[in-house]
């Protein structure tokens, strides 16, 4: 295309209008997109002296709470599959933050336990959610924050139900366990 020709096609005028179901900026999509990308970048500088990434925060998350869980039941918890996960489980052993061994009564199954070493990092990781509150917080009320989890947790449910829901008309979606169980 010449440069001619990406003018045009860049022309306010060739721009969809904001009525435009296909305008980028009338998709739900984008906007979560966009939003999970910058909230991962704002945790990056708050994850680097802990030498973790934030997918690997996430998993220690859920470790530091659960202890030991298995493969398959972190993947639910997640939200990714065992081809995401497990790459990043290996490179979290290799730098000693996890242990991963089949469990001894169904060898079909891997478990994954924190280290002393990734224990030892929880004690660091204390303070990064309220860094990242106070960051917001010229931006975001304590209520809209916490109506913006709320909403998602609710999105989350229901797009989580809708991936694995029914294959066929009238058939009956599975049981899907609450995303986010309670915390004690």
């Amino acid at each position: 295309m010449t440069h001619q020709g990406m003018a045009a096609a860049t022309s306010p005028e060739a721009q969809p209008s904001e009525g435009d179901p296909l305008c980028l900026d009338r998709q739900l999509c984008f906007a979560l997109y966009a939003a999970s990308n910058l909230m991962v970048r704002a945790y990056r500088p708050l994850l680097a002296p802990l030498g973790l990434t934030y997918a690997q925060y996430l998993v220690m998350l859920v470790l530091w709470r659960e202890g030991a869980i298995g493969v398959g039941d972190l993947c639910r918890r997640l939200f990714l599959d065992s081809g995401t996960v497990t790459p990043l489980l290996k490179r979290m052993e290799k730098a000693g933050l996890v242990q991963r061994r089949r469990d001894d009564r169904d060898e079909r199954r891997v478990v994954v336990t924190p280290t002393p070493h990734g224990m030892a990092l929880r004690d660091r990781a204390t303070t990064i959610p309220d860094t990242l509150a106070r960051r917001l917080a010229g931006h975001l009320t304590v209520a809209e924050a916490e109506g913006l989890r709320t909403t998602m947790r609710r999105l989350v449910a229901v797009l989580a139900d809708g991936v694995s829901g029914p294959a066929a008309p009238g058939a009956k979606a599975p049981e899907v366990p609450d995303p986010f169980p309670p915390t004690p």
